[in-house]
This record gives structure tokens, C-alpha cells and sequence, in this order.
């Protein structure tokens, strides 16, 4: 079906878009909430430390968003976990993830109809829309649905920037330029991936605009210079708050909180590595096989797969110059993350393959967009050949797409899954030693390394103000010296850095209670004699 222009979607077609993901994110919330499904992610519980904590912390400010993370998922989160009570109870990150699934929802409607009739486009947007684990994400602190929504934007306008240099349209073309070079600096601060996003895009964007000879006129080249350097500032600025806090522009990288890092921590010496260590085949193989099991039905992922290639094939042969674009970026996930289990120390396990668990599962939603919308091709296709197909075949498409759904939902989001096998220690740990905290004296102060299990103070709504951790810089290097003087009440579990520091130092501390879980380490709680003594 080549076309010479897109066919964007009108005012009028976009409301019922609009509301229905509205109602399938309000609808997964209410399940979420009631059963207790918001927090079952550590990260969820870590984003929304790490928002709380610049400004309820011995230190506040924008250096406790940390060196790992980047900082916009929090920085969104902070007008919510001022409420305790939405910090505890998880819904201070729904709603930014809810809007984000629905920014998401309308940009796969969006990016469709440059190419597809309104009927095959909202396929394309049930397809995104109906996952079951989209729409779990979205009720969580998680980051995917806020990159998902950036990610389609960024093609969105990219595609518009497209058609308007084509047609020589100065005003539309500087108009996309903005408002693309928006959503990728939004991108670049949110997933490291959007490094890659925003690279590619700047790109394709670049050559358009010089290529046509738009950069000549004046209504172009102050826009594009100007935007260039926006865009090039974006990851300097990461570089540069990571080198101003943490003395190494690549903290994130190579730092005690680094994926690397983490990775040398967690594997006993001597073990095998992951899959796909240092073995990029294998390594797609396993983000492959993530990404069909988080997107379709047991036994169909193959089949979709190779649709999915095809439809690919199809769309950049059929509208060569305007699909291209979409198939570069909307692939771009696939090497990012093969090239990230190999090289980078970010391993993906999925229970089908060995070693039979759950790990970074979640990564294969980005290809998500690409599975809804390249499949389609196809059957676009072949209903152009036989138009007396085309109700049949869309009622088909139609029907499959809810039964895949429904499927995937009665089977439990894969992710879903990730999240409830490693809650199922954590969780019950975390309330223990909640239960020991929260009779605490609201005078106390407590010594606490709380990167692992500050769930634990999330659930009872501890100040965090009332902590030294391991956010708090010099008190937490003194802390380590010298634990009793630090706080009232010192919590020690195995393995963290105040258990060491307790080994080391344990004068003036009195043991108050040990507290063991199935599945992680015991934790001790002592209370300082020293504390406040001169």
C-alpha cells in the first residue's frame, strides 16, 4: 500500500483511543491495588526510594537521585511520594506510569495510521494496549511504560519531520523538529537505551534536513543547530552530574552500583556465567525469546516472529522512504539488549531456558511496538490483493488479538511472574523487620544500608530523614567507622555494608533482635549505648 504522504490520525479518531486506555489502566490498577501487586518489584520499591529521598533524607537534594539511574522516572515521581501513604502503598508510582501507558496507547494509534486505514490502526493499538503485562507495568513505579511512550513519540515525530521536509514545509518540519528533540532528551534521561534511540533518530533527521537542503533556509538552520546541541547536552549533563557527585563522569558504568558491579557481587567464585556472556548469538537468542513470551500466547511466539520479519520486509518495500525510519528504531532494542546480556553484566533469565528463572524479563517489552505494528503489514497486504477479504481478515486479526490476550493473562504475565517469584522472599522478609521497627521511639534514629530491603521503612513509613545511609555520604563514611555513634538503632543484614562494619566495630552496641526469613539473610538489630554521648 505506498502512499506519498502519511495519513495521520484526526482529532476525531483519537478520543476513543484516549478512553479506552484510560479505562484499561484504571481497570488494571483496581486489580493491582486490591491484590496487592504494585511493590512486588524491588526496582518499583527502589524508584520510589530514591524520589522520596531527595527531600526526606539527612541530605536532600538532586544528588540522592543517585549515579545508576537515570533521573526523569524520579524526578516524575516526586509531586506523588510526598503522601506517606502513597509512598507505602505503591500509588505514588501508578500515575505517572499510567499516563505514560496511555501517551504509549495513542502513539502506537499514531504511528499506524501513516500507514494503515483507521480499522487496521486501532489492531495495531489493541495489540500494544491489551498486554497483559503493559498493563501491570503501568501500575507500577517501573520505568518501561514511561520509555515505551517516548520511544513511539520519538518515531511519531521523527515520520512527521519526515513527511514535512519532503513537502518542503518549513513551519510543520521545525514544528516536528521540537517536538522530537523534546522527547529524546526525555528519552536520553530516562533508559540508557534512549542514548542509542536519540543517536539514530538525530541521525535520519540530520540527513533529511541536509540532504532537501532545509538546513538553508531560515526558518530551519536555527532550529536545527539549536536543537543539535540541546539534544548533545543531554547525556553531557549525565556525565557531568556524575563526575560533580561522584568523581567519574562513568560512575554508572563502572561504579559500586554499576550493572558490572553488581554482576561481580552476586556470582559465586568460581560459577559459570550467564547465558550469552561474551556470546552474542546466544545472547539474542535468550532477548528474543523474552520479548515473544512477554508478547504472545505458549507456541505461537515463533510464528509471530517470523511475521513480524516479514511485515518488516513488506513495509519498507511498499513505503520505502517513510517506513525505513520505523524499522530501524522500532528494531533498535533487539541489538541494544543482545549487545547488553553479552558485553555489559545484564543477564536475562527466563524459565523456559536455563538456568530456569526469572531475571530482567521486563527488557523484551520494548518490542512490543514492533510486534503490533509489522505483523499487520501482512495482512494489509494480502487484503489489498483480495479486498473481499478485508472484513473477514480484520475480524480474524481481531478475534486473535483478544485470544492472545486472554491466553497470556490466564497464564500470568511473564512479568508478572518475574515479580511475584522474587517478592516471595523479599516481601515477607521486609514486613519481619518492619514489624520490629515500627515500635521504634519517633525520636530514633536508625543506621541502615538500604539499597537491598528499604521496603522495610517503606512499609511503615519510617522518615527517611531519620536514617543514615549509604546515600548520606560523609555520615555514612563515619558510620562505617564507628556504628554506634552513628544512629539509636543499627539494623545489620548479612552480607551489607554495616553487617561488615559491625563485624569490625561492635563496641557500644547492645543486640535486640535477629530476625530470619526463608531465602534471605538474617537480619540483626542492635541499639547504641554511644548514640548522643559526648
Amino acid at each position: 500500500m505506498p502512499i506519498d504522504r502519511p495519513s495521520p490520525a484526526t482529532r476525531e479518531e483519537t478520543p476513543f483511543v484516549l478512553a479506552l486506555s484510560v479505562a484499561l489502566t484504571a481497570a488494571s490498577l483496581a486489580y493491582g491495588f486490591r491484590h496487592g501487586l504494585l511493590l512486588l518489584y524491588g526496582d518499583a520499591v527502589a524508584h520510589l526510594h530514591i524520589a522520596r529521598r531527595i527531600f526526606d533524607s539527612i541530605n536532600p537534594g538532586y544528588r540522592q537521585l543517585g549515579s545508576v539511574w537515570l533521573p526523569l522516572p524520579h524526578l516524575l515521581l516526586l509531586p506523588f511520594v510526598w503522601r506517606t501513604d502513597w509512598w507505602q502503598n505503591g500509588l505514588a508510582g501508578a500515575w505517572p506510569s499510567m499516563a505514560s501507558y496511555v501517551a504509549a496507547s495513542v502513539g502506537m494509534y499514531r504511528l499506524a495510521r501513516f500507514w494503515m486505514e483507521p480499522l487496521w490502526a486501532v489492531l495495531a493499538f489493541l495489540a500494544l494496549a491489551l498486554n497483559p503485562g503493559l498493563l501491570y507495568m503501568s501500575t507500577t513505579a517501573m520505568t518501561e511504560p514511561l520509555f515505551l511512550a517516548l520511544f513511539l513519540w520519538s518515531v511519531v515525530w521523527l515520520l512527521e519531520l519526515e513527511c514535512a521536509t519532503r513537502l518542503e514545509d518549513f513551519s510543520q518540519a521545525r514544528n516536528a523538529l521540537w517536538k522530537l528533540t523534546l522527547v529524546l532528551i526525555a528519552a536520553v534521561f530516562t533508559r540508557y537505551d534512549g542514548w542509542i534511540l536519540g543517536t539514530l533518530a538525530w541521525i535520519l533527521a540530520a540527513t533529511w534536513t541536509v540532504r532537501r537542503r532545509l538546513w538553508r533556509a531560515r526558518a530551519m538552520r536555527p532550529a536545527l543547530v539549536l536543537c543539535t546541541l540541546l539534544l548533545a547536552a543531554a547525556p553531557l549533563l549525565w556525565l557531568a552530574y556524575n563526575w560533580r557527585f561522584y568523581g567519574d563522569p562513568l560512575d554508572f558504568m563502572r561504579g559500586p552500583y554499576s550493572a558490572s558491579a553488581i554482576e561481580a557481587r552476586t556470582s559465586a567464585p568460581g560459577s559459570a556465567h550467564y547465558p550469552g556472556y561474551h556470546h552474542i548469538w546466544i545472547a539474542t537468542l535468550y532477548y528474543l525469546k523474552a520479548a515473544t513470551l512477554g508478547a504472545f500466547c505458549k507456541h505461537t511466539g515463533h510464528v509471530m516472529l517470523l511475521l513480524a520479519y516479514l511485515g518488516t520486509g513488506l513495509a519498507i518495500g511498499r513505503n520505502r522512504v517513510s517506513a525505513l525510519p520505523a524499522a530501524l528504531l522500532l528494531w533498535m532494542p533487539l541489538p541494544f539488549y543482545a549487545y547488553s546480556v553479552a558485553y555489559s553484566a545484564v543477564p536475562i533469565f527466563i524459565p523456559v531456558w536455563g538456568p530456569f528463572a526469572y531475571y530482567n524479563t521486563r527488557y523484551g517489552m520494548e518490542m512490543l511496538p514492533a510486534f503490533a505494528l509489522f505483523p499487520l503489514f501482512v495482512a494489509v497486504m494480502v487484503t489489498n490483493y483480495r479486498p473481499r477479504w478485508r472484513t473477514p481478515a480484520l475480524w480474524m486479526v481481531a478475534a486473535l488479538m483478544i485470544a492472545n490476550s486472554l491466553l497470556l493473562l490466564c497464564a500470568t504475565p511473564l512479568v508478572l511472574q518475574e515479580a511475584r517469584v522474587n517478592a516471595s522472599t523479599r516481601v515477607p522478609f521486609e514486613k519481619a523487620l518492619a514489624k520490629n521497627l515500627m515500635f521504634l521511639p519517633p525520636e530514633d534514629t536508625v543506621l541502615m544500608y538500604t539499597s537491598a530491603h528499604v521496603g522495610a521503612l517503606e512499609d511503615i513509613g519510617f522518615p527517611l530523614k531519620q536514617t543514615v545511609n549509604e546515600g548520606d555520604d560523609g555520615q555514612w563514611d563515619r558510620a562505617m567507622q564507628h556504628p554506634a555513634a552513628a544512629a539509636n538503632v543499627v539494623v545489620a543484614i548479612a552480607g551489607d555494608p554495616v553487617a561488615e562494619a559491625v563485624s569490625r566495630h561492635p563496641e557500644g552496641l547492645q543486640l535486640m533482635d535477629i530476625i530470619c526469613s526463608t531465602g534471605q539473610p538474617c537480619a540483626r538489630i542492635y541499639r547504641s549505648a554511644l548514640h548522643g554521648v559526648q
